[in-house]
């Protein structure tokens, strides 16, 4: 095999822009579109418009067909966030390598049997987080992981440039809604950041988390949050983020034993310090009390030429034809969810919530909302309805 037959099951906002890029642009050379699949005949008239030139994509309305046709090797999966599990699954039964967009799932403990299933499959499972392709995060991520600057402190993200209309929440009627979409602000604008979050940092061990509803919106979901975490080495943090405001910040500040590495306007500044604070007393004449900034060093980062969500690909492309490794593992999806799910769980119980959560009592909350949401299944599901919630 020279190429990866690739199906795109969702032709929807994220699948279209991809499979132009793949198809159109050809940014995965690795990698060949061989089949679309979309609920929506009328999104595969549209995708068959687009692709008229391109020969051997076949399009299909089911998935189920479309896996057992046996025209690919791997998949990306853009559907619900609901249906992300049932459907990975459905490949991995298959043999078929897949590459999954976020939020992994909505729920942890369905995320966790999507892996168990993958792992026993023996297939390439990669989550598309692809944020860790931008060179300012993996800047971020060697930063910290160094070690030259000590360990961590303090960390605090403040993002809050996700401003949405109210126009945005009503353009579906499974938004905003607990049964449809699963959740708000968390679930998805910000799991990119929750990704990184515990890439540079890694897991907190506590997380008490405040999350209005309806705060700037109306909807049924959280549109407001702030949460302290609580890390193994007795750090604190926080993640603070909003649709409700605009413009917004986007900054992260972590503060370690010999310094503080900011990052914002796609720009890392380093503030080194000239002590280092695990070795300082406090005891030592004053002249020599750390100082506030002994060296600055700023990083500016261009973008990437190919597209986030090709690297990824092209890395699953890899991992398939050579064993190289992915961008965002199954534990990773598993990870970003833990932290979405505890501050949920966190802000429903009023409670401080240790990890590991107690994954049946926020299952049990969830479905408290789900019973009472206004959309009772999503519009678009690739499984039985009647299953999502079972």
């Amino acid at each position: 095999m020279d190429k990866v037959r690739l199906g795109i099951i969702g032709y929807g906002n994220m699948g279209t822009p991809t499979a132009k890029e793949i198809i159109i642009d050809k940014q995965c050379p690795e990698v060949e579109v061989t089949a679309i699949c979309d609920l929506k005949q009328e999104r595969l008239d549209a995708a068959k418009e687009v692709f008229k030139d391109v020969e051997g994509i076949e399009y299909y309305t089911d998935v189920d067909t479309m896996l057992s046709a046996g025209v690919v090797d791997a998949v990306y999966i853009a559907v619900p966030h609901y249906d992300h599990p049932v459907v990975a699954m459905k490949a991995f039964e298959k043999g078929i390598h897949v590459i999954l967009e976020k939020p992994a799932g909505v729920y942890t403990k369905a995320v966790r049997e999507m892996n168990v299933a993958a792992e026993k499959a023996g297939v390439k499972f990669g989550i598309m987080f692809q944020c860790r392709t931008n060179p300012l995060f993996r800047k971020m991520k060697e930063i910290l992981s160094s070690g030259k600057y000590g360990q961590i402190r303090s960390v605090n993200w403040l993002i809050t440039t996700w401003f949405r209309s109210q126009q945005y929440y009503d353009s579906g009627a499974w938004r905003a809604t607990w049964a449809g979409e699963g959740g708000g602000v968390l679930l998805n604008q910000c799991p990119h950041q929750l990704d990184l979050l515990q890439w540079f940092c890694g897991m907190p061990e506590e997380i008490y988390a405040k999350c209005s509803v309806a705060q700037w919106h109306d909807v049924e979901i959280e549109d407001d949050v702030v949460a302290v975490l609580k890390y193994k080495n007795g750090a604190m943090g926080s993640f603070i983020t909003s649709t409700g405001i605009r413009p917004g910040t986007n900054r992260l500040e972590v503060a370690l034993d010999k310094g503080t590495v900011i990052m914002e306007n796609n720009t890392i500044t380093v503030n080194e310090l000239s002590v280092d604070l695990s070795e300082y007393t406090g005891k030592e004449p004053t002249h020599i009390v750390p100082a506030p900034q002994t060296t600055k060093i700023v990083y500016e980062c261009e973008s990437n030429k190919i597209s986030g969500h090709c690297m990824m690909i092209n890395a699953l492309a890899g991992a398939i034809l050579r064993g190289t490794e992915l961008y965002a593992t199954a534990e990773d999806g598993l990870n970003e969810l833990t932290l979405s799910n505890a501050m949920y769980l966190s802000s429903w119980t009023d409670s401080t919530i240790k990890l590991p959560m107690d994954e049946d009592l926020f299952y049990e909350e969830l479905q408290k909302r789900v019973a009472t949401s206004k959309h009772k299944v999503a519009e678009e599901t690739y499984i039985d309805a009647k299953s999502i919630f079972a």
